[in-house]
């Protein structure tokens, strides 16, 4: 998938472990969804098929040299996993050194939930000699199941052990679940006549429909600048990126996105919103705009990534509501996945959305990389090719190009298309 390019700014690789001062690291301390029997286990092993939640990393901990300036958003879901109980009395200072992360098992609705995250930051600043008041806990799986935490109790030592400046790789398999793709991105960019830099991770497949934030995101940055400053970036960033994003409508109950600012850059410190400031969210939005669309590609079972233009609005609010209601709607997205220029049903979408404008003044172009067709006009259909119209979405990146009008108002949205395998995936989820 090609990244987006954003002007001002450069990428780098490195992830987490971009920005100076950052190290990481991910291992298998043995979490599974269930136990497997001695048997299962015996023949998995004989024959060279252990399963994946056997073999892949399912923890991970990043650690920063220095006490950063730390900020999150979280799920709006009323259901939330104790980690983010935890987090949010951890950095309400405003500061943090480290972040622990679990894969397979959320701690979600589980009455010794926060117990469990407690301890975790416990064992994290008991092997680190730091205050656990300065580490954020997420968890990412199963919602409803009690999480073990002898095997991390025991991976503890493993984990700090093998912290590494380029251990981004480790950390970011390790909080997979559903993903079939890595996402991470860094960029480099200028801030005070110094160059700073800002990498992510983040993980997420499904249960994606997003408020104020998405999945699990972990943001570094080596620049220097004020926590007031930092939350209100993130919170910009965040409504323009993560926040378009839908895979199948789901709200997860234990959404983050945390960053951590070191300073280590010596960049003069951004405590105004001046040019460094906008540099700064220009950044921002370089690295979690391109881990949307990496979420949005690798959506449970898709085979496209969807982007949704819409423009001529009378605010951007309209026309995030129009781009939003078309990735969402299950007609639309299946019509992607079998490749159907059926424009109805895109028009469909539009009509419902809650938003003001004149249905009669929409028009509609599907695009891709092999070419453009004009499908709809002042509301009504026009004559294409349905030949051109299926080789345009062969393509694995689709555009749809939204008209409502000729107000100023524009947003893009991000999507996939909703395919077989996206049930079959959440049908045996827990097994």
């Amino acid at each position: 998938m090609n990244l987006k390019e954003v002007k001002g700014v450069t990428f780098i690789d490195g992830g987490v472990c971009a920005s100076k001062g950052f190290r990481a690291n991910g291992i298998h301390c043995g979490l599974a969804h269930k136990p497997l029997t001695d048997t299962e286990e015996n023949s998995a092993v004989a024959n060279n098929a252990l399963p994946s939640a056997k073999k892949k990393n399912d923890l991970a901990l990043i650690v920063a040299d220095k006490e950063c300036t730390a900020v999150a958003v979280y799920t709006t879901n009323k259901v939330k996993g104790a980690p983010i109980l935890v987090t949010k009395e951890h950095i309400k200072n405003g500061k943090a050194k480290a972040v622990i992360v679990n894969s397979v098992n959320a701690n979600t609705c589980n009455a010794d939930g926060v117990e469990k995250a407690e301890k975790m930051c416990r064992l994290v600043a008991d092997e680190l000699g730091i205050d656990e008041n300065d580490v954020i806990v997420a968890s990412t799986g199963v919602i409803g199941q009690v999480l073990p935490i002898e095997p991390i109790e025991n991976g503890i030592s493993e984990l700090a052990e093998g912290l590494t400046y380029d251990g981004n790789a480790r950390a970011v398999e390790a909080i997979m679940t559903t993903d079939t793709q890595v996402k991470e991105v860094a960029v480099q960019f200028e801030a005070g006549g110094k160059i700073c830099t800002i990498g992510g991770m983040l993980k997420g497949s499904g249960m994606i429909h997003p408020n104020m934030a998405t999945t699990l995101t972990f943001i570094t940055t080596d620049a220097d600048i004020s926590a007031e400053l930092l939350q209100l970036a993130l919170n910009d960033i965040v409504k323009i990126t993560l926040n378009r994003v839908s895979v199948d409508g789901d709200t997860s109950t234990n959404d983050m996105v945390c960053i951590l600012a070191n300073g280590t850059a010596e960049n003069k410190s951004i405590a105004s919103e001046n040019q460094d400031f906008e540099n700064f969210e220009n950044a921002l939005y370089a690295v979690m705009v391109n881990l949307a669309r990496k979420m949005a590609r690798d959506g449970e079972g898709a085979t496209k990534l969807i982007e949704c233009i819409c423009h001529g609005a009378d605010t951007e609010k309209t026309a995030e509501t129009v781009a939003k209601s078309v990735i969402t709607s299950s007609l639309f997205k299946t019509a992607m996945f079998g490749e159907d220029a059926n424009w109805g049903r895109i028009l469909c979408a539009v009509g419902y959305a809650e938003a003001d404008f004149d249905i009669n003044k929409v028009c509609v172009y599907i695009r891709s990389e092999k070419g453009s067709i004009h499908v709809c006009e002042n509301g009504a259909g026009v004559d294409f090719s349905e030949e051109k119209a299926k080789e345009i979405l062969k393509e694995e990146e689709i555009i749809i190009d939204i008209s409502v009008g000729d107000g100023a108002g524009s947003a893009v949205a991000w999507g996939c298309d909703l395919t077989y395998d996206y049930v079959k995936i959440n049908g045996d989820y827990r097994s």
